[in-house]
């Protein structure tokens, strides 16, 4: 398993920006994905972006031309530079690993609240 940490939630107006970062405890280069999830209250966890098989970029339709996914192999860190947010937006955004035997991963969660 890789140990995911993640940081960058916070308040923000709607039509704002944030960039959420997770940082893994190796290198990411060799993981089948990596990415974001996220879970609204009473709703189920969703996916929002990941990388697959390297570079392979898959994004929820909700979020695609709002959101980017990217990543630092150097620095075993992915981002998620999120804006135009909207109030349906808000949820706990978790990140996810997955590696090659298929073991999942997932960070602790941050929070990302889009509220006026």
């Amino acid at each position: 398993q890789v140990q995911l940490v993640e940081s960058g939630g916070g308040l923000v107006q709607p039509g704002g920006s944030l960039r959420l970062s997770c940082a893994a405890s190796r290198s990411i280069f060799s993981l089948y994905s990596m990415g974001w999830y996220r879970q609204a209250p009473g709703k189920q966890r969703e996916l929002v972006a990941t990388f697959t098989s390297g570079s392979m970029t898959n994004y929820a339709d909700s979020v695609k031309g709002r959101f980017t996914i990217s990543r630092d192999n150097a620095k075993n860190t992915v981002y998620l530079q999120m804006n135009s947010l909207k109030p349906e937006d808000t949820a706990v955004y978790y990140c996810h690993a997955r590696d090659v035997i298929r073991l999942d991963s997932w960070g602790q969660g941050t929070q990302v609240t889009v509220s006026s």
